[in-house]
């Protein structure tokens, strides 16, 4: 056979497998293909999002957009910023620390020393997809903190609000 009948043939079968693998696919995954065509498959994702969530951070106290700005606008917390440094220097929740997850693993965090063990916290990320602000909720749970809360949201939904920002550290 030739050098050419040889890619052909290569070809060939590479896309009998392409076609192998869509169909595979489309079969394994039939439910939500046919919650896309119905146009469903956000609100059931979004529901399995919150199904998770719920098991995952059973002891995590939320909150919605309303909740934490009457929380922010009474000064009855300390908001904590979950986000990675450079987006929370670019733009934050006015008066917000930053302590986003990695900052745990050092053993001694004057961030962490520096505020009373009973004092009121509200934990966001960036938007409500995000879990980092279960993640550390959790995290400052474990390390004593008992009236954590974790803002769903996100800054996202705070900053479309208008409600106030701070830039830098």
């Amino acid at each position: 056979m030739t050098r050419r009948g040889l890619l052909r043939q290569d070809l060939g079968w590479a896309g009998f497998l392409l076609v192998l693998a869509v169909v595979f696919g489309l079969v394994k995954q039939w439910p939500l293909v046919s919650l896309s065509f119905k146009g469903r498959l956000p609100a059931y994702l979004e529901e399995m999002r919150s199904q998770r969530r719920q098991s995952q951070f059973q002891g995590v106290k939320t909150l919605n957009l309303p909740q934490a700005y009457e929380l922010f606008q009474g000064g009855q917390a300390l908001f904590i910023d979950a986000r990675n440094p450079n987006e929370y220097e670019e733009l934050h929740v006015a008066g917000a620390i930053n302590l986003p997850p990695e900052k745990f693993k050092e053993r001694d965090n004057p961030a962490l020393n520096s505020i009373a063990k009973d004092r009121r916290l509200v934990v966001y990320c960036g938007e409500v997809n995000c879990d980092l602000a279960l993640k550390v909720s959790e995290k400052l749970q474990a390390a004593g903190f008992t009236q954590v809360a974790a803002f769903l949201g996100g800054f996202r939904a705070w900053d479309e609000a208008g409600y106030p920002a701070a830039t830098g550290k």
